[in-house]
């Protein structure tokens, strides 16, 4: 093949992965505006890696316990209301404890954890920090703060094959996300960081620490209205 027509060739290759890259995560941002999602890729990696199925109930923001919705913002990103996607506060505030010697811990804001776990693969990597930093503007543009949450809440991961907060709640604490009351709801959102090795239902040490915090934190924080989308 020609020199100038390989060029061609690769120019349009370059092109057609761009217009992919950007077409395709806004179509699908803009449908999920509106529907729940079926199942997300991380949903699917962790049945093929983990060999278990996965429980994944939908429930509308409006039908969830107020409790859950204060508690998982108190304890996640207690500035989701007021921030655009990323909250430099809290990266700041994360620098600098690494400046004093303490270990670098995550900075991440719900919208971020909500694209992570809408499109994204597990792990960790510069171009996937990157992938991730452009969903959440998107999400941010395309979506009000109550359906970022409520699609967060139904997502997340919550233990091993559970994935949001009804799932979390009945396979946890035996009741619906609607019944939840402020300390179990302060339990559950404990555990997020890492819920596949915590227990809402039998807290250790660390989520028994944990739960005053949220509690009193959970008084303070701002919550998005629900919204029409």
């Amino acid at each position: 093949m020609p020199r100038t027509k390989r060029r061609r060739v690769l120019v349009r290759a370059v092109w057609g992965a761009l217009v992919i890259g950007v077409a395709v995560p806004v179509l699908c941002i803009v449908m999920f505006r509106f529907v729940p999602p079926p199942l997300t890729p991380f949903m699917a990696l962790r049945r093929i890696t983990s060999g278990t199925g996965w429980d994944y109930r939908w429930m509308p923001l409006a039908a969830m316990s107020p409790y859950i919705v204060r508690a998982v913002i108190a304890a996640e990103d207690s500035r989701f209301v007021q921030h655009h996607g990323f909250d430099w506060t809290e990266v700041e505030s994360a620098l600098n404890d690494q400046r004093r010697g303490r270990r670098l811990r995550g900075a991440s804001t719900i919208s971020m954890q909500c694209a992570r776990s809408l499109f994204l693969w597990p792990g960790r990597g510069v171009v996937r920090k990157g992938i991730e930093a452009y969903l959440t503007v998107l999400l941010e543009a395309l979506w009000s703060k109550s359906r970022i949450l409520e699609v967060y809440l139904n997502i997340v991961e919550w233990g091993q094959g559970i994935y949001g907060c009804e799932a979390a709640a009945r396979r946890h604490l035996g009741v619906s996300c609607a019944a939840l009351n402020g300390e179990a709801a302060a339990r559950l959102a404990a555990i997020l960081p890492n819920p596949r090795h915590w227990s809402a239902g039998h807290p250790g040490p660390y989520v028994r620490r944990r739960v005053p915090t949220i509690l009193d934190r959970m008084v303070q924080v701002a919550v998005p209205a629900v919204q029409r989308r």
